[in-house]
Order: structure tokens, then C-alpha cells, then sequence
């Protein structure tokens, strides 16, 4: 069929033209959003101010070789919950942290898992580090669904948290896991004769050169405990935590140290988000995101707070409800810690999907300063980090 040479330039042009528009929706970079926060009570970041190491005594990378029998190293890990089908997510998290720390300080890499570890999963990971990696385990006794959960309640119990839209809420291995991470990780053979650990998930990214032995430092500075970012949580997912918790320090209230130095009040907060104190019964929900966490095993393995895992776990709440073990971690150390003993560690820079800590330090690349997440606006007003500075401080 022949067209006239106007209406073959007339398509010509229609079809570049839709091209040109095809190109533009589905091609052009997504521009980087500028940091914003969207919380009264924190009219900056503080991640736009300038960012420098920890005041005070600092261990840097001298004497830290891999095979050195004598270095500085103390009684520390980097600790994984992992399958081996996470095995990419690992390597990618792997790949951040020893090219930003550890290839400095070559602490060993512990790997547990519910199942053996595949030879290809050990060998991927031995690649990554020159640091020793060690494979676990998880005893069946620490991972099974415990005796006393009532299977009928737990499956009606898992209906009600999907139909509430909350995430994993219907997993039975999401349960096991956060009441692993709450109160049994630590029991574990492997780490008898180690103190502190770096909790590292897959899938993570680590923006900053850090140049100091970060376990030292937590000696050094008696710290028990160090995050990077602080959420709310869902409080349909814990509606009766903070009354069992209120249960649990009335017949202990030696366990809890003085208001004057402690965090109860960040606990407490009713201020900025109301509607989650009321649903939590309670409790602001803020927590410290423990997919993140620098922290001192013998506040875990202290008769506080194993009288208080065990009284959580007894009630049920890790299966009945979603009880994780970032709130758990938080409101123990809220109460049973002086809140000067936990340390925010702003010069790292970190990300666990949605959600970033990044500094404002030539160290970092890769990460916008100041910026607290690349999703939609409404994460914004996840941040608990305002409620932090307000009660406790920076330190």
C-alpha cells in the first residue's frame, strides 16, 4: 500500500515521538531525593552537621593482621542468621563491611542457620574475608515452636495479624526467628566464650570507612549497646508486650534502674504519635532496629533480662502476636540499662531497606547525607530517632 510523503512523515514523527516518551518514563534516572525530616520535634538531621569518630581512646588497625596470633582482637564476632539460599544478600553485606572495616580488624564471621550450611554457601563466604568464618547450627530445642504454644490459638492468632496487614505476621518461621534473636542466640555453644557481637543481615549496605575497632571501643567506653536507627513499630503487632512487661518489673521492680538515668520515658512517650501509645497499651513503640546492633552479651545473659525473656516467652506473645526482638531488645535496655551505656553510632553509615543512618563525613560514599529513606514520604514519621534526642541525648 503506498502512502503520500506527508502522512509517512506524519507517522514518522508519531512513532519517534512515543519512542522519545518510552524512553522518559521507563529510562531516565530517578532523581535522588533531598533529605527531609517531617517531625516537629527535630527541625534538622543531625546527620547534616558534620560527623567525626567517638570522642575518647580509640584502637585503629596496627597488629590487627588475620593470622596474627597475638593482635588486639578481643572476645567479639560478627553474628548472621542466615539461609543458604540468602547466600547473594550475604555475600553483598560481606562485601560492605570488610571493605569498610573489617578487612582492617579480620574479626571472625559467625554463620548460624536452622539447617546445615551448604559447601557452597561456606565456600562463597570463606572468599570474602581473610578473617576466620565459623558455621552453626541452631539446636532444634532453641528453634521449635515451644510446648505451651497452643497451635489452634497461634494459626487464628496468624488470620487476625494478616488481616491487620502485619508483615511475616502468618510465618511460623518469622515467630522462631524473633524469639531466637529475643532470648536464645546467645545460649549457643559457639558463643560460650564471646562477649560482644555485630549483628549483620543480608542484604545490607555499609557506606563508611570506619578506622577504629568498634568492639574495643564498646569496652573501653563501658557501652552495652549501639544502633544506628530507631523506628516505631507496628502496634498491632505487640498489643499486650507492655502490659506484660508492666507484670513483669511490678514483681521486680529491683530489675529497673532509677527514672533519673534511664530510658522509660522514650518508652513511654505519648506525645508524637498518641495513637501508637494507645493501641501498644501503653508503649510509644520505639525501638532500636536490631538488624543493626553493636552490642554486650552479658546484658542478655544478666538475670534481668533472662527473668525477662522467660516471663515474655511463657506469655506467649512471640507466636500469639508478632512480639520481635527489636522491641523486646529495647524496652530491657530501656528499663534495666542506664541509657548512658547505649551509644548511637552516627558515623557508621548504614541501610536496611527502607531506611538509612547517613553521616556527613568524607568517609562515606554512596549514601546522601542526612537522608533517612529513599521511599515515600509517609516513612518519614517512622523515625523515633527525635524521641531519643529528646529524652536521652546523642551520646
Amino acid at each position: 500500500m503506498f502512502f503520500p510523503k506527508p502522512m509517512r512523515a506524519v507517522a514518522l514523527a508519531s512513532v519517534l515521538l512515543f519512542m522519545f516518551l518510552m524512553f522518559e518514563l521507563f529510562h531516565r534516572p530517578k532523581p535522588i531525593k533531598e533529605p527531609r525530616v517531617i517531625n516537629p520535634d527535630m527541625k534538622t538531621d543531625p546527620n547534616l552537621e558534620e560527623t567525626h569518630e567517638p570522642a575518647g581512646k580509640l584502637w585503629r588497625a596496627d597488629d590487627y593482621a588475620a593470622d596474627n596470633p597475638n593482635a588486639p582482637r578481643i572476645n567479639a564476632t560478627i553474628l548472621s542468621l542466615v539461609r543458604n539460599e540468602e547466600i547473594d544478600g550475604m555475600i553483598q553485606s560481606m562485601q560492605d563491611l570488610e571493605r569498610t572495616w573489617n578487612h582492617k580488624f579480620n574479626y571472625p564471621w559467625t554463620f548460624f542457620n536452622d539447617v546445615p550450611f551448604t559447601e557452597e554457601f561456606k565456600k562463597r563466604t570463606r572468599a570474602e574475608t581473610k578473617a576466620e568464618c565459623r558455621y552453626e547450627l541452631i539446636p532444634k530445642e532453641h528453634w521449635a515452636v515451644p510446648s505451651w504454644i497452643n497451635n489452634d490459638l497461634f494459626t487464628e492468632s496468624a488470620k487476625m495479624l494478616a488481616e491487620q496487614d502485619i508483615q511475616y505476621g502468618d510465618l511460623v518461621s518469622y515467630h522462631q526467628m524473633c524469639r531466637w534473636n529475643s532470648g536464645l542466640f546467645y545460649h549457643h555453644p559457639a558463643l560460650k566464650g564471646t562477649r560482644y557481637y555485630w549483628r549483620v543481615e543480608p542484604k545490607v549496605h555499609f557506606f563508611c570507612d570506619v578506622d577504629y575497632d568498634v568492639f574495643r571501643y564498646m569496652q573501653d567506653h563501658n557501652k552495652t549497646y549501639g544502633f544506628t536507627i530507631n523506628l516505631y513499630d507496628a502496634p498491632q503487632s505487640i498489643p499486650t508486650l507492655w502490659p506484660e512487661t508492666l507484670k513483669f518489673i511490678n514483681a521486680h521492680p529491683e530489675y529497673v534502674k532509677d527514672d533519673t538515668v534511664n530510658a522509660r520515658a522514650w518508652l513511654e512517650d505519648k506525645e508524637t504519635r498518641p495513637e501508637h501509645n494507645e493501641k501498644a497499651n501503653g508503649y510509644s513503640t520505639c525501638h532500636f532496629w536490631s538488624n543493626f546492633e553493636i552490642a554486650d552479651m552479658e546484658f542478655w545473659r544478666s538475670r534481668a533480662y533472662e527473668d525477662y525473656f522467660n516471663h515474655l516467652d511463657r506469655a506467649g506473645g512471640f507466636f500469639y502476636e508478632r512480639w520481635g526482638d527489636a522491641p523486646v531488645h529495647s524496652i530491657a535496655l530501656g528499663l534495666f540499662e542506664d541509657a548512658s551505656r547505649i551509644h548511637w553510632f552516627r558515623d557508621i553509615g548504614y541501610q536496611h531497606i527502607p531506611y538509612f543512618n547517613c553521616p556527613n563525613s568524607p568517609k562515606c560514599q554512596g549514601c546522601k547525607k542526612g537522608m533517612f529513606t529513599d521511599g515515600e514520604d509517609f516513612l518519614y514519621k517512622e523515625d523515633c530517632r527525635p524521641n531519643w534526642f529528646k529524652y536521652v541525648g546523642m551520646g
